[in-house]
């Protein structure tokens, strides 16, 4: 392999990894409340959630860290609505599961607070990462001692292997909803079907009936 062919390759593969994906965001709930997310992912794919908490200050008029011993409390269902995880963290931290199943996994977080009267507002910073971007690539490269290139590879490698995930959890999605359909569409012919088959034989008793009644009155 040339030097501009290595150096290209070197290049491409740096681009396809220069932008990593998440769902990084915030959101204010009281001391006492839940708040739920759905994720749905295909099976066997890892996800890890990063998470910090703040407490609104009135004094100081803005969110400001939390006090000793508050914390969230992480429940994560899987599409069965199986408890695949259920535990108390601290004010800042992560969660981490590896899916069994595919399908809309459901995310809830509370805080571990019991201050029911006067209770604080929290603001709860959120990442969540699925798949190859949950991995720690930089651990990896100082473990097995893997050199830039080396590295690019192997996430190349997991990218690949997380595409392959979702195809098949998309050819499943399809394979249910063509068979959902078709279901319905075979409920709606039944349907039309027993709905002609009552309409025509009203119209016959119609028939037979007046048929009777012009016969009693000598009409015809």
């Amino acid at each position: 392999m040339s030097a501009s062919t290595s150096k290209f390759l070197y290049s491409f593969l740096f681009l396809c990894f220069l932008s990593v994906a998440g769902n990084a965001l915030y959101f204010h709930i009281g001391e006492t409340e839940t708040k739920c997310f759905i994720e749905e992912i295909p099976e066997d794919t890892l996800l890890v959630g990063k998470y910090k908490v703040e407490i609104f200050d009135k004094g100081q008029n803005k969110f400001v860290p939390t006090v000793s011993g508050l914390g969230m409390h992480v429940e994560i269902k899987d599409p069965d609505r199986k408890m695949v995880l259920s535990r108390t963290y601290s004010d800042q931290g992560q969660f981490s599961f590896t899916s069994h199943t595919s399908g809309e996994h459901t995310i809830c977080l509370h805080s571990n607070s019991s201050a029911w009267f006067n209770s604080g507002q929290l603001r709860v910073h959120l990442d969540i990462q699925v798949g190859e971007h949950a991995q720690d690539y930089y651990a990896i490269a100082a473990k097995d001692k893997l050199t830039d290139l080396e590295l690019r590879v192997r996430q190349l490698l997991d990218q690949v292997e997380q595409i392959s995930k979702e195809q098949n959890y998309q050819r499943h999605r399809e394979e249910v909803f063509r068979h959902i359909s078709e279901s319905t569409n075979q409920r709606v012919l039944w349907w039309s079907i027993l709905q002609t088959v009552i309409l025509l034989g009203t119209g016959f008793w119609q028939m037979r009936h007046l048929k009777s009644f012009f016969q009693a009155k000598k009409l015809v």
